[in-house]
């Protein structure tokens, strides 16, 4: 059993990378893989509700492959965020919302942006992801993930990118971080082999997983790059299945 933790499709394929769910399920077949964390692939500047709309519609139709996960923008309307948030629990069923402050421009941990949209998610008793990565690093610096964790223990929080994504590196700081906060499990999409051996020592296996970032890189490729980045003489069988599917099945409440 393979789950990539980390898939965006678009309701259209119209410039840059965006992909459709039907390429989504052919890379998936090519790979490997039997089921994905799916998310939309918003533009920077766009509502929200269609894609949403359509990655409820992609798990929905493919319920044995595809695992919805929602996506909410503050600087949209704190309201219309929490509305979101409700929408993709309540109406859709999805498995969380995701909250993108590199690609939305926004800190995480804003007290009047982001925390009350949060706050939404953690009520909920579903997950909450966030992009942590050098790519706005200081809108989604590791710190503010720590604040977010302390303040809401009892919220799972995935790490997507787990501080990589170009420079400077945040990796380092985002282990430190989840030693402390064990609500935290970390995506290693989009992030060094090094550093995602490095989670995997110091956190052990149970709290990373497996993502491609599909279709930002190739599935494929990172599928054997994981494969390969485990078949050391240190992992175990049970290590190897934590990774690419077992710790997702877990914090997902999916039964094996």
């Amino acid at each position: 059993m393979i789950i990539d933790a980390d898939v965006h499709i678009s309701p259209t394929s119209e410039g840059g990378n965006s992909i459709l769910i039907d390429e989504a399920l052919r890379r998936m077949d090519r790979a490997g893989v039997d089921r994905a964390l799916t998310w939309l692939q918003p533009p920077y500047v766009r509502e929200l509700d269609q894609g949403n709309a359509y990655v409820h519609e992609a798990a929905r139709q493919h319920p044995d492959r595809i695992l919805g996960f929602g996506w909410a923008d503050p600087n949209l309307g704190v309201q219309k965020a929490k509305d979101t948030v409700k929408r993709c629990i309540d109406e859709y069923g999805l498995f969380g919302v995701k909250l993108n402050g590199a690609q939305n421009s926004f800190y995480i941990d804003d007290p009047e942006l982001s925390i009350p949209v949060i706050e939404e998610i953690a009520a909920t008793g579903k997950l909450l992801a966030l992009h942590v990565g050098a790519d706005a690093y200081e809108h989604t610096h590791p710190f503010r993930v720590a604040k977010i964790a302390r303040q809401f223990p009892k919220l799972q929080i995935l790490v997507v990118h787990m501080g990589g994504v170009g420079h400077p590196d945040m990796t380092d700081a985002v282990i430190e971080v989840a030693q402390d906060h064990p609500n935290l499990t970390l995506i290693g999409s989009a992030v060094r082999s090094a550093a995602v051996l490095k989670a995997l020592r110091t956190l052990g296996s149970s709290r990373v997983c497996f993502g491609s970032d599909t279709p930002f890189e190739l599935m494929h490729v990172e599928v054997t790059r994981y494969k390969a980045l485990l078949d050391e003489e240190e992992f175990s069988d049970e290590d190897r299945h934590n990774v690419m599917a077992g710790n997702m099945m877990r914090v997902l409440g999916l039964k094996s």
